[in-house]
């Protein structure tokens, strides 16, 4: 599920490149899936699906071993992920790889947070086999800062502290581990990039990468949870989360760990080597 989204997406590619049997379900089966093409495309088996639909998870998981589970953040994700673990399981699916986030735990500080330990504590409740992937902040939503970039200006709550990216393919590289090798299977991973940059070291990268003088400036959390709303045009709980999470780089200093890269074999991406990659898109 997700296969639209940045991680379904990078897994696709992943499971592909592995040979692996894969079905991409989506709630917009007649369009195209993001990168895939070719070969690709015919190796795929795309299915309606829709976690607000009952019916149409039924269909769509039949005759499916396991299930990567990554739904958007919304305040009915508890909801929805939990329906779709219990369809799942009744499905006769045996094993769930599902994104959650870091610090999903009852008492978090972040309520998507909290929200995803709800759901992992339903996946236990529940009995069926699974591994659990707590990425950091993903590479590619940086990308919606160009249009800042472009004004010379990245604005956030997190003062000097450092916080963790990941890129999305790296994501997509570990969820294909854990569904293609056993001795991956069943754990609960926190997964980071090699570093963790404070947002003014990601200015200075982004000033030398674009040859534009880039500034962080930073606010409070009610500052930028109200520029969120009024200015991003972001619903109430979305400007929560992305308030919360940087609170949370404080409050909880981040530091990368080597699960990916013991997982993978291989360092994981870069920060640098992702700007570098999408270069002409931050420099528009």
């Amino acid at each position: 599920m997700g296969a639209t989204g940045a991680t379904g997406n990078a897994l696709l590619h992943s499971l592909h490149t592995l040979g692996a049997p894969v079905r991409a379900l989506t709630r917009t089966p007649h369009q195209p899936i993001p990168g895939v093409t070719g070969a690709h495309q015919r190796s795929v088996e795309v299915r309606y699906a829709d976690a607000t639909a009952p019916h149409s998870l039924h269909t769509a998981f039949k005759g499916a071993d396991q299930l990567f589970l990554a739904m958007a953040n919304s305040p009915a994700q508890v909801e929805l992920e939990t329906r779709v673990i219990d369809i799942a399981a009744h499905a006769g699916i045996g094993h769930i790889v599902k994104i959650s986030a870091p610090a999903a735990e009852p008492d978090s500080p972040v309520a998507i947070s909290r929200g995803h330990h709800a759901i992992e504590e339903h996946l236990r409740a529940v009995g069926l086999a699974h591994t659990i992937l707590r990425p950091y902040a993903f590479m590619q939503n940086l990308l919606r800062l160009a249009p800042a970039v472009a004004q010379g200006i990245i604005l956030g709550t997190t003062g000097d502290a450092p916080y963790n990216h990941i890129d999305c393919r790296d994501i997509g590289d570990v969820a294909a581990a854990a569904l293609t090798r056993p001795d991956i299977a069943g754990g609960t991973y926190t997964l980071t990039g090699p570093e963790a940059v404070s947002p003014p070291e990601l200015a200075a990268r982004l000033t030398v990468l674009t040859g534009r003088h880039v500034k962080y400036h930073n606010l409070t959390p009610d500052e930028l949870r109200n520029h969120l709303i009024r200015n991003a045009h972001m619903p109430t709980w979305l400007a929560d989360h992305v308030t919360e999470i940087q609170q949370l780089a404080i409050a909880r200093p981040e530091t990368p760990t080597t699960t990916g890269s013991d997982i993978l074999g291989r360092p994981p991406r870069t920060l640098d080597a992702f700007l570098h990659e999408h270069r002409a898109h931050f420099s528009r």
